[in-house]
């Protein structure tokens, strides 16, 4: 059995968080806490496996709880609750090793939260916190060698699907980029809606190249990071217009990382790079096939650094990978594979 801890002011909440989790014959509620102070001691009495954290609460609020959490000998995976308004906190959280998030939405009590919920904590329960146990160095590419025409017109795009821990794993590659990167980037993060704009908003502010949510008829160009915004697939057309749409979610996700992939590998073919980080589920392996059957290049995060390594290893499985490097060597890679192509 998993034992789960559940936070929240709100006994309505924790009432239906009990009541979903515990639908569930693998999980089982060992104790609730209405603030974080109180939280904090009944880890110590029951020693869950996992724990679902309000962000906003009165004497302890979750941040702060969280950064206690991350303290500990043994750190416990922690997934948020937030509403939409915690989307800056969220980020923080996240950055300071919270497993996931869960929001606070119009369909809190339905059937998509048990979806969401139920996947999260039995994979965070197979989890351990991991911090960032490595330097990354800044990287400059040698763009003099290459021509102004060839850039413009036969620039390579890398394209990136990530899940859980993502954002942690993108912290480490989109703000090392230089900003004379020869390539485009388009990204799927597993992110809700309202929340991928704050986290490209964020990214944004800390990299030397241009980070955006992506909007429909958006152009592709080096230098140029797109994010999908959450509740929509984002795909690229041969002119490399942006297309966003609200079809059905694939593998229970929107974006999908295999919508991307697949329209980058059938319009650019061997200029696509493809990259799949830490997450939940097999989102981008169906994806990089295509890319590797199109003549792209195919490149997989290693276990050692994933938080998750669910789409990871489905890559691996579905053999649509070139190379799996742990994440602090994958910057370095992206600028030799540009270079390479582009000389």
């Amino acid at each position: 059995m998993i034992k789960v801890l559940l936070v929240d002011d709100s006994p309505f909440i924790r009432r239906i968080f009990k009541n979903i989790i515990e639908r569930d014959p693998e999980l089982t509620v060992v104790a609730t806490a209405k603030n974080g102070q109180e939280a904090l001691e009944k880890i110590q009495e029951v020693r869950p496996d996992v724990i679902t954290l309000d962000i906003d609460m009165p004497v302890k609020n979750g941040l702060d709880t969280l950064t206690e959490i991350m303290k500990m000998e043994n750190p416990i995976p922690t997934i948020m609750v937030s509403a939409l308004g915690d989307r800056e906190t969220v980020m923080k959280a996240l950055e300071l090793g919270a497993f996931d998030f869960i929001p606070k939405t119009e369909q809190f009590t339905g059937t998509d939260l048990a979806d969401t919920l139920i996947p999260k904590i039995k994979t965070a329960a197979k989890t351990k916190p991991k911090l960032p146990g490595f330097e990354i160095k800044p990287i400059s590419p040698i763009k003099d060698k290459i021509s102004k025409k060839d850039l413009e017109s036969k620039f390579p795009i890398v394209a990136i699907g990530t899940s859980s821990g993502g954002p942690k794993a993108l912290k480490a590659i989109i703000p090392v980029i230089p900003a004379d990167f020869p390539a485009a980037i388009m990204i799927v993060q597993h992110m809700p809606a309202g929340f991928t704009r704050s986290f490209a908003d964020r990214l944004n502010q800390e990299s030397l190249i241009k980070v955006k949510e992506a909007s429909e008829g958006d152009i592709m160009k080096p230098g140029l990071a797109l994010m999908a915004p959450g509740g929509y697939h984002m795909q690229v057309d041969e002119k490399g217009k942006v297309l966003l749409d609200q079809t059905p979610p694939v593998w229970g996700v929107r974006p999908c990382a295999d919508h991307l992939f697949k329209s980058l590998a059938r319009n650019f073919q061997d200029r696509v790079i493809g990259v799949v980080l830490t997450g939940m589920g097999k989102d981008g392996a169906a994806g990089m096939k295509v890319v590797k059957e199109n003549g792209g290049y195919g490149i997989v995060e290693a276990e050692e650094t994933a938080l998750v390594y669910g789409m990871p290893g489905a890559t691996i499985k579905a053999r649509a990978y070139d190379e799996i490097l742990p994440l602090h060597e994958i910057p370095g890679q992206l600028i030799k594979l540009i270079e390479r192509r582009l000389q």
